[in-house]
């Protein structure tokens, strides 16, 4: 049974389906409107929680829904390769907007503002007092999540997305949930390239404590785009 800090936060999320809310910017999709009920459509259907970025949406989907939000505000940077709240001031105004988890880059690639990783997880836990869900991309990076910054969660988010891990885009990365599973005591939660049920299930057979699915349930965008190339042929000789 789990107990101690934001215990019942984790109650709540364990075992269960996280859903990622978001669209591309340039996308019609990308309105709070359309954001907040794509999350109440989650949470409707049995979803445990919703991933949410950006303030503003984070406002929507919780006026929406009362499940667990893990929020993020995405800020991208031409001098920087991180971008998921990256700065000491990003993680208060995803704090002020209404989530419940704080997520943020715990890579160790420099960020804009000055803060690193474990500055911004100590300004979290500390002085907003919240609940933090690292996202990582290689086991040392988890490890150091769960020993050193102390998080909540551990989330496999941002393996296939870094420098170093890019060879591993092609499927979920279900040797890291292993490997975390083995040596961290933080619950982790599969995040990343999730297509399928059976993917689902495989990520909690592998030790994930949930598992978080975005593209392939609210990625309207690029799933049409994967039909549409499917449905083209090449023009007769």
């Amino acid at each position: 049974m789990i107990q101690g800090k934001f215990g019942d936060l984790k109650l709540r999320l364990q075992g269960g389906l996280i859903v990622s809310c978001q669209a591309p910017e340039n996308s019609p999709l990308s309105k709070q409107e359309i954001i907040a009920a794509f999350a109440e459509a989650a949470r409707n259907n049995g979803a445990r929680g919703v991933r949410i970025d950006s303030p503003v949406n984070i406002r929507a989907v919780r006026e929406r829904v009362s499940v667990p939000i893990i929020g993020i505000h995405k800020i991208v940077s031409a001098t920087s390769d991180v971008y998921i709240t990256p700065t000491l001031e990003s993680a208060r105004a995803v704090a002020d907007a209404g989530a419940d988890v704080i997520a943020f880059d715990a890579t160790d690639r420099a960020r804009d503002g000055g803060a690193t990783a474990l500055e911004i997880a100590l300004f979290v836990a500390n002085e907003l007092r919240m609940p933090t869900m690292a996202d990582v991309a290689t086991l040392d990076e988890g490890v150091r999540a769960d020993d050193e910054f102390g998080c909540d969660f551990v989330g496999t988010t941002l393996s296939g997305y870094t420098r170093d891990t890019a060879h591993r885009l092609a499927q979920p990365d279900f040797a890291l949930v292993e490997a975390l599973a083995k040596r961290i005591s933080a619950p982790i939660i599969c995040e990343g390239r999730i297509k399928t049920p059976a993917d689902v299930r495989r990520a909690f057979d592998c030790g994930a404590f949930a598992v978080v699915v975005g593209k392939a349930i609210t990625g309207i965008d690029e799933l049409v785009r994967d039909f549409v190339d499917a449905s083209r042929s090449e023009s007769p000789a």
